[in-house]
């Protein structure tokens, strides 16, 4: 079949017409970008993230079929009141991607209580109950993404409860890929590298030094773009990925590898 580039565009536009995608976090970053791109191909995207204004700004930057949502990913009356207006505006979820998270070292000499739970709270309970509460609402063929990190197999300093929730992330994707199996839904976990989005910020005052430390350890040699991430996402949502569940996508430029 011969088709024109407008009509390739169309098809390839159509990668996931109809589908409802449900996306924690997804205000900046790798979040952000996997909204415009779920978009891009055809679904609807409800993201949610606390802060309005971020809110308000990502969802012009989306700018169509886009329903955003002031909710803590950490606070479960938050997550019932996602998936009642998921259930209200749509009825069905199609895809699920667990984004939210957050960067903030702590060695083990001065980890606290309060970073430890404020980590796990959202990066390794959150997971948990936002699937539990939306899982109801899937169809057969729905795809759930878990954004993990390189990290989560590798030995950094500072990154105790960080490395630890992805790692949490890992064993989810595999008990859940079993748990589902008889639901027809797929469970895969994608891991970014170094990624050059707003969170990276938030690790050192010194963003350059930091960037360099961190491209000196990246076999491509540089920071990966959140556009990257979300290709990558897109791939695991849509049926491209239809005998693939229960594993662990690394996008990293190669630094959990080598």
């Amino acid at each position: 079949m011969n088709l024109s580039f407008t009509n390739r565009q169309k098809v390839a536009m159509s990668t996931l017409a109809g589908k409802i995608a449900v996306i924690s976090g997804g205000t900046t970053g790798i979040g952000l970008a996997t909204a415009q791109r779920l978009v891009a191909e055809g679904a609807h995207v409800f993201i949610f993230g606390r802060r309005q204004a971020q809110l308000d700004e990502a969802a012009e930057l989306i700018g169509r079929n886009v329903t955003a949502i002031q909710a803590d990913a950490a606070n479960l009356d938050d997550l019932d009141r996602v998936a009642a207006v998921v259930r209200a505006e749509k009825g069905v979820v199609d895809i699920i991607v667990s984004n939210a998270g957050f960067t903030e070292q702590a060695s083990i000499d001065t980890i606290t209580p309060e970073h430890f739970d404020k980590a796990f709270n959202l990066m390794a309970r959150g997971p948990v109950f936002l699937v539990q509460k939306l899982l109801p609402l899937m169809t057969g063929g729905g795809s759930i993404i878990l954004v993990s990190s390189a990290m989560h197999v590798m030995g950094i300093p500072g990154h105790t409860a960080y490395a630890a929730t992805k790692a949490a992330l890992r064993s989810y994707a595999r008990t859940w890929a079993a748990e589902f199996k008889d639901r027809g839904i797929r469970v895969n976990m994608l891991s970014p590298g170094v990624t050059d989005t707003p969170i990276l910020d938030a690790q050192s005052a010194t963003r350059e030094d930091l960037v360099n430390m961190y491209q000196s350890m990246i076999p491509i040699g540089r920071l990966a773009r959140a556009e990257e991430l979300a290709s990558a996402a897109l791939f695991l949502a849509s049926d491209q990925s239809s005998y693939v569940t229960g594993a662990d996508l690394m996008v990293d430029g190669g630094i959990g590898q080598v």
